[in-house]
């Protein structure tokens, strides 16, 4: 009874032994990550992407716990996981071929007084020019690119299922992008995430230049837009959105 009693105190001092050894261990890898990760997003570049991609996806929740104990925010390291995978997808993305393309933009940039209707195929833009959605979708339809206009989070997993794409490009918020190219790794398609320049619901912006450009990648020259569209800029408040510009009377024969 004494020896069973030994074997069992010392089988659980080295369990123990093992596991303090093992939180030591993922502790110290979370801090690294943490001090790589800053250091990437001070410097504008990425560190050990391939390590990093691994690792920080393993141990995300603890590298954001180590962020709110010293109060740093936890968003830029969103942020960079964002960065980081869109640069371990990028070469397999730029292998897909256009047609296997495609793109969901988030409703929220539409205009507030948008006409669109949904359909079983997202929301069906209308063309009224009320928003710089229009033009973005023509581009990107001439392009190549199937687009679709997301009413709400089931319906990517959806359009997925029946088109089954061969690369995406996420357009969304911090939280709806990371969310989005979770689920691309999960089924195994390479995916791009372009970041809104402001969150909420209604109204939102995103750079298209930037949206062009990661739908650039892999496509030969000429069937690139060869007018990219500026930077999005807020209205001003209280001024309407601009209309379509009259046309010219017919001038008397």
């Amino acid at each position: 009874m004494l020896i069973e009693n030994s074997l069992w105190n010392q089988t659980m001092i080295i369990i123990g032994e093992i596991a303090v050894l093992l939180a030591i261990f993922l502790v110290g890898m979370a801090l690294f990550l943490l001090v790589v990760a800053l250091l990437s997003i001070r410097n504008g570049r990425l560190y050990f992407p391939r390590i990093m991609k691994s690792w920080f996806f393993l141990l995300e929740g603890l590298v954001k716990a180590i962020c709110r104990f010293f109060g740093l925010d936890d968003r830029d390291l969103i942020s960079f996981s964002i960065r980081l995978q869109n640069s371990m997808n990028k070469k397999a993305f730029e292998t897909v071929p256009v047609e296997k393309r495609a793109v969901f933009l988030p409703q929220c940039l539409r205009s507030a007084r948008c006409p669109a209707n949904l359909t079983p195929e997202g929301i069906a833009c209308k063309g009224c020019g009320l928003c710089t959605t229009t033009d973005a979708l023509g581009e990107l339809r001439r392009m190549g690119y199937r687009v679709f206009i997301v009413p709400g989070s089931s319906f990517i997993k959806r359009m997925v299922q029946k088109y089954h794409p061969g690369g995406i490009i996420g357009v969304g918020c911090t939280l709806e992008v990371k969310e989005g190219l979770t689920l691309c790794d999960q089924l195994g398609i390479p995916g791009m995430g372009v970041v809104t320049l402001k969150d909420g619901c209604v109204e939102t912006l995103v750079n298209w230049n930037e949206v062009f450009e990661v739908a650039a990648l892999g496509l030969p020259p000429g069937s690139i837009p060869t007018h990219p569209h500026p930077p999005a800029r807020e209205p001003a408040a209280g001024n309407p959105l601009p209309s379509a510009p009259a046309q010219p009377e017919p001038s008397p024969k």
